[in-house]
């Protein structure tokens, strides 16, 4: 636990925190600037159960019917101890794997218990990187700690390769159609695999060996066009675990957000909730309703009050330092003198309304209607 935790746990209003998984840690990458969501996630906060509460329930989810066939698709690809999955590494990756051996580290001893499996994977993948020996662990259950709070996490499976380095394999249902896939499902796949990288890396350290042992190459599986035959793609993650690893050593120091934040602040679902959370500052972009649970409610903040991130994260970036879509207005149209250090931001807001002027109306243009 850091020194924080007490200040986290009065977040929380007493209820315990919410176990993180790939997605929700691979979601911290998304918007690290967002204080909002870096100190709600620090305490493990359910944000899910706050944006229900305030009237904003979060816009995804994922259908039980995508649930039941991603589920059917990797049964199909582990059956027999993964021989379809080994087929591909050989054949269509061209991979040397020649002898097998094969380990479900999903149930142990009958039981289902986490710091158990953490222990019996932990157990055989220092053995396998002794020896060599071990191919395939199928549902193993590693741990990487958020803000001083561990989470537990379950890639599809870890291939332990004979160069001696070990790969995250990664099942998703998502159709790869010659060739190509969706650019959004693949990038989300690439981020959640980065979390497996580096939380494998984390325990191969603590176990005395080089990090670099674990391979930055993900392989993704995927249905092949139209069909449940599966194909195999490399994956580099290394973008992704750059971004990862800055955004928790910042969740590491969430002690700076905290001291500029209200002693008594607290996030208990009652009717004080949605002033608690207006005291957090939020940096939202229309790329949050893909990834964040508190999206719909801090879109209406930033529409109520005319943020410029509300037309998105780059539009707000290239404002540099303007915050409201009316003073940037202002500043275009001349009627609002700009500080010294919004003079240049001024200016080109005063150059491209006199385009847009002269392509919309033929002359130079003089000022809002």
């Amino acid at each position: 636990m850091t020194d924080t935790a007490p200040d986290l746990d009065r977040l929380r209003g007493g209820e315990p925190p919410r176990n993180h998984d790939a997605r929700t840690i691979a979601a911290l990458t998304s918007n690290p600037g967002c204080a909002r969501r870096g100190v709600m996630d620090a305490a493990g906060v359910d944000k899910d159960a706050v944006a229900r509460t305030l009237g904003f329930p979060a816009p995804f989810g994922q259908s039980q019917f995508a649930i039941t066939r991603g589920n059917a698709f990797e049964a199909q690809v582990k059956a027999d101890g993964c021989a379809e999955l080994l087929t591909l590494l050989r054949d269509r990756l061209g991979l040397d794997v020649p002898e097998v051996a094969y380990d479900d580290l999903e149930v142990v001893a009958g039981n289902e218990g986490r710091e158990l499996r953490h222990s019996r994977t932990r157990r055989l993948l220092a053995r396998a990187l002794e020896s060599g020996e071990g191919t395939l662990f199928d549902h193993p259950l590693l741990r990487l700690e958020i803000a001083g709070y561990p989470a537990y996490l379950e890639p599809d499976v870890i291939a332990f390769q004979l160069a001696g380095r070990l790969h995250v394999i990664e099942v998703k249902s998502f159709a790869v159609v010659d060739g190509q896939a969706e650019p959004e499902q693949v990038a989300a796949a690439a981020r959640q695999s980065a979390v497996y990288v580096l939380a494998l890396r984390r325990l191969v350290a603590e176990l005395g060996h080089d990090p670099a042992r674990v391979s930055h190459d993900v392989f993704l599986v995927c249905p092949e066009n139209f069909s449940n035959r599966p194909t195999a793609t490399p994956l580099d993650v290394r973008p992704q675990l750059a971004v990862l690893e800055r955004q928790l050593a910042r969740l590491t120091r969430v002690d700076e957000l905290l001291a500029e934040l209200p002693t008594e602040l607290t996030f208990e679902l009652d009717g004080a909730l949605a002033e608690s959370v207006r005291a957090v500052e939020a940096r939202y972009a229309p790329e949050c309703m893909s990834g964040c649970e508190m999206a719909l409610f801090c879109r209406d903040e930033a529409r109520a009050c005319g943020a410029t991130g509300a037309l998105g994260r780059s539009v707000r970036d290239d404002l540099g330092g303007v915050d409201t879509i009316g003073t940037a207005l202002a500043l275009a149209d001349g009627s609002l003198d700009p500080s010294d250090d919004l003079a240049e931001t001024a200016e080109q807001l005063r150059a491209a309304a006199r385009l847009r002027g002269e392509a919309l109306h033929g002359e130079a243009w003089h000022g809002a209607a």
